[in-house]
């Protein structure tokens, strides 16, 4: 779609917002995953989105909140980071071919028009939620809402979180610790970038200071790269952007996203401050807990979260040195709109607590999942109930591109072999009659081995699989 000939866009841009959701996605480089694209370390523009998916998903429509973890949700965010992410540098550890030709339709002309076009589809789409979301405070004067933000910190500096809790308590310490490190490559690094999107611009005489204390995080975070760096190493991965891609709880992009869409829409400056001044807190009561899941994962406590784990500062001091200069410059009302935006990135983050736990328990616990899926499927069988269900025949090496389901499921394997994952430390072999239990919202792709292999997924009732 060559941009010599805009009469390709107008329509879009005029008809049903959705079309235009689809036309980014159906870039060559957001194409379903192939068998040996499970992981993409050498290529940070090869960003699988499950395009096809689109066809019965609506992205014209707000999300409603019990959708927050489901398809449309991961789909959209994953799409929403390539929005942003085509207006940064990205760069290959290495020339290759493949890096080469996807760079071109990343970084392209028409990818960039159509992306502008489906921004504010999917961000609507995405975050229309937080509003509903939100607990009004009694009043908005600068010090209500610092009493609030003083009693947010007292609280989640009282709480391990259950992420980080599930992490220590599960059996295969290492693979969750690898997990959760994906989840902080997806979003840490890009909530980063988003406050050095933030700086750029003359915004002295109307708020001094702020572009400097925005350039130095940013510039601290890009110093402390060599330490970034070695973590991830040590825990046998890389650096390369996007290289787990497939393995990113939409939760992880949202957070990431959250941020850069605040600093990216210059007319909420208000909002990215309190959605800022939130990620200083929460990276400075999570910073330990990081580390002590990875120590006990990896066997050495990285040195990253020392320079992370700070205090954040005298919140009141801080939260003074941003709203004072908002009030003055957007009124009274930019003090509710600066707690709009730390209530909002304090919502999405108590979301990502609750799905990586519930994806780390369900992934250390496979083997129950599969012996569920038995008695559940026994359960049917016995007493002749009928449930919704699909069958899929691929072939050889044909590979789902990971996902969630809407609802709970059965994977069911009729004939054939194939492998089943839900993390970058190892699969999951699935022969004939074998059966295991995908609860929904829970992430996981597939690969075929066999010739062919035939499948079913049966969707299973919520009362149902309360039973077992």
């Amino acid at each position: 779609m060559p941009l010599d000939q805009p009469e390709n866009f107008a329509p879009l841009a005029a008809g049903n917002p959705h079309d235009v959701v689809r036309a980014f996605s159906a870039n060559p480089a957001f194409r379903a995953a192939e068998w040996e694209e499970l992981t993409t370390e050498d290529n940070p523009y090869r960003r699988p989105v499950r395009p096809d998916d689109l066809a019965w998903l609506d992205y014209s429509t707000q999300m409603p909140v019990a959708k927050a973890l489901k398809l449309s949700a991961l789909l959209g965010h994953r799409m929403l980071r390539n929005v942003y992410d085509s207006e940064l540098l990205f760069l290959p550890p290495a020339a290759s071919p493949a890096a080469a030709s996807d760079a071109a339709t990343f970084y392209s002309d028409s990818n960039r028009t159509l992306g502008a076009l489906a921004a504010p589809v999917l961000e609507r789409h995405l975050f229309s939620l937080l509003e509903s979301e939100r607990k009004p405070l009694a009043a908005y004067g600068t010090d209500q809402v610092t009493a609030a933000i003083e009693a947010y910190h007292q609280q989640r500096t009282a709480e391990t979180g259950r992420a980080f809790t599930t992490a220590l308590g599960t059996s295969d310490r290492k693979a969750s610790a690898t997990f959760v490190l994906l989840q902080l490559s997806a979003y840490l690094p890009a909530s980063r970038v988003a406050i050095g999107r933030a700086a750029l611009g003359e915004f002295d005489a109307g708020h001094p200071g702020a572009r400097v204390a925005l350039l130095d995080d940013y510039r601290t975070w890009a110093g402390l790269h060599p330490e970034y760096r070695s973590l991830l190493e040590g825990a046998g991965l890389t650096t390369t952007t996007g290289a787990y891609w497939q393995l990113y709880l939409g939760t992880s992009l949202a957070r990431g996203n959250h941020l850069h869409r605040l600093s990216r829409n210059r007319e909420q400056y208000p909002e990215f401050l309190g959605a800022l001044l939130h990620h200083s807190i929460d990276q400075s009561v999570t910073a330990a807990r990081f580390a002590d899941v990875f120590e006990d994962g990896f066997g050495v406590r990285p040195t990253l979260f020392d320079h992370l784990g700070g205090e954040p500062g005298h919140l009141r001091e801080l939260a003074g040195r941003w709203v004072g200069p908002l009030r003055r410059l957007y009124g009274p009302e930019a003090v509710e709109r600066f707690h709009n935006g730390f209530a909002d990135a304090a919502w999405l983050a108590q979301l990502w607590d609750e799905d990586l736990a519930q994806q780390l328990a369900w992934a250390d616990d496979i083997p129950l999942h599969q012996e569920k899926a038995e008695r559940i499927h026994r359960h049917i069988e016995d007493n002749g109930i009928t449930v919704d269900l699909d069958t899929f025949v691929e072939s050889n090496e044909e590979t789902s591109t990971t996902h969630v389901h809407d609802e709970h499921r059965l994977v069911m394997v009729e004939r054939g072999e194939m492998h089943f994952w839900n993390n970058v430390t190892h699969k999951i072999d699935l022969h004939e009659g074998d059966k295991v239990l995908i609860p929904v919202s829970r992430l996981h792709g597939s690969t075929v081995l066999s010739g062919e292999c035939t499948y079913h997924q049966p969707i299973i009732p919520e009362d149902m699989y309360a039973r077992f």
